[in-house]
């Protein structure tokens, strides 16, 4: 049955009500499609495989081409999308709720923010100015849909400043100032992973999967886990294996591995 993008936002936000699950990333509508024949009950986009399957470098990608991105997902799709909306693509906080209203407008079920400022020497937005920008963002759904659901994103432990004591400040912050999903990308051990569920709590945490099993991230208070890149990493490394093997052995064996065209027609109605 089709679903509506009210339902599919009503659906999104009932999953985080209780238990764990896992919004896998694809990186085009066909990703998208087969994640979805395999029961997954919502999905994420990723900047880094988006960017990839466009020939770009992850972040490198504008704002049209990404709005267009997340039209093509969200109108394929039956279940509720969350977009990797980066930055906002705006420093000021006026410029990230003009973003984010665009965003809206293309059907996705959330967005997240993140606070990197794409800038190695000061690689996260001081912190007023984190804050300010998150309630930017939230004023902007919140003028068209308060159902969308807002996931901010403290960058620290993945642009070189992993200092736990200031990701639970900014996170906290982000909360108050109208996140409902928090998420540091780039935690590994269980007691940090644990710090920021208890910091946020009731709110929901997503992780990107630090190798831990579901079962294991879920004990420790996780509601959502995301995989960013690393499906599109995957299907990239075993295109590069495969035609590597052509290049360099004239060979061909490497296409023993791949999916029959049979289930593919299959899975994308043919």
């Amino acid at each position: 049955m089709t679903q509506t993008t009210a339902d599919k936002r009503r659906a999104f936000r009932a999953l985080h009500e209780a238990g764990c699950f896992v919004i896998p990333n694809p990186w085009d509508v066909g990703s998208a499609l087969a994640l979805q024949s395999l029961g997954f009950q919502a999905l994420a986009s990723t900047s880094a495989g988006m960017a990839w399957s466009m020939g770009e470098a992850d972040g490198k990608v504008g704002l049209e081409d990404v709005l267009a991105h997340l039209a093509a997902l969200a109108g394929r799709l039956d279940v509720p999308l969350n977009a990797d909306f980066e930055n906002g693509f705006a420093d000021a906080p006026e410029g990230v709720a003009a973003n984010v209203a665009r965003a809206v407008g293309t059907g996705v079920a959330g967005l997240s923010i993140e606070d990197s400022t794409g800038d190695a020497a000061a690689p996260l937005y001081e912190f007023d100015l984190a804050v300010a920008r998150v309630a930017a963002a939230r004023a902007a759904i919140d003028a068209i849909d308060p159902s969308v659901m807002l996931t901010a994103r403290s960058e620290g432990f993945i642009r070189g400043r992993p200092d736990l004591p200031e990701t639970l400040r900014r996170l906290t912050a982000y909360a108050e100032a109208g996140a409902d999903c928090l998420y540091a990308p780039g935690l590994r051990e269980p007691a940090q992973i644990r710090a920021v569920v208890e910091a946020v709590a009731p709110r929901p945490v997503n992780l990107l999967t630090p190798g831990l099993a579901v079962a294991e991230i879920a004990a420790l208070g996780v509601r959502r886990i995301s995989v960013g890149g690393s499906l599109a990493r995957t299907a990239w490394g075993e295109f590069l294996r495969a035609a590597r093997e052509i290049a360099t052995d004239g060979t061909f064996t490497a296409f023993g591995r791949g999916a029959p065209g049979a289930e593919l027609n299959r899975m994308f109605g043919g």
